[in-house]
């Protein structure tokens, strides 16, 4: 791939940033035909793509809202992907406790608008539960007071394992995609945007790559990018921090998720069974500087376990949290709105005055569909062979492998998995593969640490590095960890 760069002389598509949409925009464009290059600074799904709920739905909260256009085009989208990556998808069952017969009406109704806006997309029939169902799909609810409860499905995956396999759906593509290269500048002719340059850090060697179109992808950091290429402009992205909280099965036991739809805040929350652990969250916090390991806050780490413990018969304490983990949103500015919760989950794509296109905004259910826009836009903006977008049905990755195979919570790597991670996945440092690669890190962290030396140290052997290099990835990845354990004093 670095050859790539080094040797071809111009693209059709420049993609910055090497999360959900950025991923999605390279398979998109690649499928087309478009000669197309990502670059992404640190992993790909490093940020905000690796740190979701798992789930891939329509949003209940959405319809909640009034929004039902986005509600149809999540549902729609959530269709597309359960087909397009059966081996990293699946349908999920939810469960809402209710608590009145209100609840039982008022979720019901609108569970079953829910369901017949999915169409023929649908994963699963709407079902009013009485208290003794209720309890049985739910082992683990605190039943006292519950009247009964509505079961409704929803898709669950694994966000930054379906990073890496439409990372190589790209390149299947024949698009080139890199990691750890940084863009540091825009390449300007006659005042449009014409290519970036950009540093490979791994190596300390800086490119420059030109193209008829440059696409910001970048999520979180989409502003900065804005700011390279118009100084000065207003913000477009304002953050908002969500935490989750993973705790072992038995406090949750069963195979039905929890919808919890109203906490104290008007979010929704939820406890998610996922691969044998439960993920608690989420919270929705305005965050005023972007971070690339945004932290926990206390008050969001009390909030989740007050919630939870609210709904759960067993008490879960600090001490009983194997993983922490924090994402930003990158929700669209709003002149007037208050809070971030209120703040559009709609994606907006921007076309500069060099045109240059930024799309950002969404969620990783709808991923696809802004691709296809920000394809479509950048394909007219810059005149490029208008071609079909084929993603609707394209499969991702390679299907034929289990990916639950590669997911690891307790289990030691063998050298055959971390060869595999390094040789067909650019999986470069040690973090890559225990946060990302496999899902130890987000998982169990005291787990992660644990394999933190040999699994370093059989990278090294792979990758050709020293001692040195072994030392210095243990020492980061250590930092790293301990901000995903809940400290307990």
């Amino acid at each position: 791939m670095l050859q790539r760069l080094g040797t071809e002389q111009e693209w059709d598509i420049i993609v910055i940033g090497g999360g959900a949409t950025g991923l999605g925009v390279a398979v998109d464009a690649a499928s087309r035909g478009y000669k197309t290059v990502l670059v992404e600074q640190f992993d790909f799904a490093k940020g905000t793509s690796s740190r979701a709920t798992k789930l891939v739905h329509g949003g209940v909260r959405y319809l909640a809202q009034g929004n039902i256009k986005l509600v149809m085009e999540a549902l729609r989208e959530r269709g597309y992907l359960l087909k397009n990556a059966p081996h990293l998808t699946t349908a999920l069952p939810f469960v809402i406790p209710a608590y009145s017969l209100w609840d039982k009406f008022y979720y019901g109704i609108g569970l079953m608008v829910y369901d017949i806006l999915s169409g023929t997309l649908s994963i699963g029939k709407t079902k009013v539960l009485s208290k003794k169902q209720a309890v049985q799909h739910l082992p683990g609810i605190e039943a006292a007071k519950l009247s009964g409860g509505i079961l409704y499905y929803d898709g669950q995956f694994d966000d930054a394992r379906l990073a890496t396999e439409l990372a190589k759906t790209a390149v299947q593509h024949g698009a080139a995609v890199v990691n750890y290269c940084k863009v540091t500048g825009l390449v300007k002719q006659d005042g449009k945007t014409c290519g970036v340059t950009v540093l490979d850090t791994v190596h300390n060697k800086p490119y420059q790559l030109k193209a008829k179109a440059v696409i910001n992808a970048t999520g979180v950091f989409t502003n900065a990018i804005l700011n390279m290429d118009e100084p000065g402009q207003q913000n477009l992205v304002a953050p908002s921090q969500g935490v989750h909280l993973v705790v072992d099965k038995h406090f949750f036991p069963g195979k039905h998720a929890m919808m919890i739809p109203k906490t104290d805040d008007g979010r929704v929350l939820f406890a998610v069974p996922w691969h044998d652990k439960v993920v608690l969250g989420t919270t929705d916090t305005p965050v005023e500087h972007v971070e690339v390991e945004p932290k926990p806050l206390e008050e969001e780490i009390a909030f989740i376990l007050h919630h939870a413990n609210r709904y759960l018969a067993a008490t879960i304490n600090r001490g009983d949290v194997r993983s922490m983990f924090a994402g930003l949103r990158p929700l669209v500015k709003q002149r007037h709105a208050k809070k971030t919760s209120v703040l559009s989950r709609d994606h907006t794509i921007l076309v500069s005055a060099s045109n240059m296109v930024t799309v950002t905004g969404g969620k990783w259910t709808t991923y696809r569909r802004m691709a296809e826009d920000a394809v479509n836009h950048a394909a007219t903006t810059t005149g490029l062979p208008a071609k079909p977008c084929i993603t609707k049905t394209l499969p991702i990755g390679k299907q034929a492998k289990d990916g639950d195979t590669l997911v690891h919570g307790s289990v030691t790597l063998t050298r055959e998995t971390i060869q595999y991670f390094v040789e067909e996945e650019m999986a470069i440092m040690l973090e890559d593969i225990l946060a990302r690669r496999t899902r130890v890190l987000f998982l169990n962290a005291a787990e992660a640490l644990a394999q933190a030396q040999s699994t370093a140290a059989t990278m090294a052997e792979i990758l050709g590095k020293d001692e040195h290099w072994v030392t210095s990835q243990v020492t980061s990845f250590k930092a790293l960890a301990s901000q995903y354990q809940l400290k307990t004093d």
